[in-house]
C-alpha cells in the first residue's frame, strides 16, 4: 500500500505545485492522475520516488516513510521504483542495450559503470527485457536511431531493469500518436496485470483513462479534486468534467479534452 499524506510543494520561487494531497494506492492498481498541464502531475510523481523533495506531508510505501529515508535506505527505496519519462530521458547516442542496462546502476559496483562493464548475466538480463517489450535485435543501434515509440519501449525495458515493485510513468504517451500511445500503455499494463507492478501513470485524454486506469484521481492547482474507480470516469458528467478541466475545456467524442 502507497500512502499520501498532506502532500505539499512550494518551489523556490513560491509557486505552490501540490496543496495538501492525500491519497492511497492499493498494491497491484493502475492509477491514472488526470488534470491540465501545470496541475501538479509531474511534482507528484516526482515527490512520490523523490526526485523532488516535498515541503510538508509524507509518502508512506508498505509502511515506511520515504519523504524521511536517506541515503542507502533512498537508495534501497529507489530501486524499486522505476520511473518513465514523457521524453523518454534516454542517453540518445548510446545504444539501445546500454541505455537498458542503466537501469540496473542500482544493483551493481558504482565503479562498473564508469567503465561501463555489466556482467554477462545483467547483460542477459537487458536482452529479456528488450525481447519483452518487442525491441529484440535493436540492441545494438543508437537510441537516436529509433522511433519515439520504439525509444519509450527502451525506457519501459530500463525500468524493469529495476525488477521494480512501482512503475511511475508521468505522461508516457503525450508525445505519441493514439496506436502508439495505446501500444505503450499495453506494455504498461502488462507489466501491472502479469507481474503485479503498482502502476501511478499521469494522462490527458479521458478515452485512455478509460480503458487501462484502474483508480483515478484529477489534480487541479495543486488540490485533488477527484477521487474515483474506471467506472467513476465513465459516468462523469459534464459538470464533474469541468471542475477538473476548467469551464473552457470541452469533451471531444465524448472522452477526449481540450483545453
Amino acid at each position: 500500500m502507497l500512502i499520501v499524506e498532506n502532500l505539499t510543494k512550494v518551489y523556490e520561487d513560491g509557486t505552490v505545485a501540490l496543496r495538501d494531497v492525500s491519497f492511497e494506492v492499493p498494491d497491484g492498481a493502475f492509477m491514472v492522475v488526470i488534470g491540465l498541464s501545470g496541475s501538479g502531475k509531474s511534482t507528484l510523481l516526482r515527490c512520490i520516488n523523490r526526485l523532488i523533495d516535498p515541503t510538508a506531508g509524507r509518502v508512506i510505501w508498505d509502511g515506511v516513510d520515504i519523504t524521511a529515508a536517506k541515503g542507502e535506505e533512498l537508495r534501497e527505496i529507489r530501486r524499486q521504483i522505476g520511473f518513465i519519462f514523457q521524453q523518454f530521458n534516454l542517453v540518445r547516442r548510446s545504444s539501445v542495450l546500454t541505455n537498458v542496462l542503466s537501469g540496473r546502476l542500482g544493483y551493481i559496483n558504482p565503479a562498473w559503470s564508469l567503465i561501463n562493464y555489466f556482467p554477462h548475466e545483467e547483460r542477459q538480463r537487458a536482452m529479456a527485457a528488450l525481447e519483452r517489450v518487442g525491441l529484440t535485435g535493436k540492441e545494438r543501434n543508437r537510441a537516436d536511431a529509433l522511433s519515439g515509440g520504439q525509444q519509450q519501449r527502451v525506457g519501459i525495458a530500463r525500468a524493469l531493469m529495476q525488477e521494480p515493485r512501482l512503475i511511475l510513468a508521468d505522461e508516457p504517451v503525450a508525445s505519441l500518436d493514439p496506436v502508439l500511445a495505446h501500444t505503450i500503455l499495453g506494455q504498461i499494463e502488462k507489466l501491472n496485470k502479469e507481474d503485479g507492478i503498482t502502476v501511478i501513470c499521469s494522462l490527458h485524454y479521458l478515452d485512455l483513462v478509460q480503458r487501462y486506469g484502474s483508480q483515478v484521481i484529477g489534480l487541479r492547482e495543486g488540490r485533488l479534486i477527484f477521487r474515483g474507480t474506471n467506472e467513476d470516469i465513465r459516468k462523469m458528467t459534464d459538470e464533474r468534467f469541468k471542475e477538473i478541466y476548467g469551464q473552457e475545456a470541452e469533451r471531444i467524442t465524448g472522452s477526449s479534452l481540450v483545453g
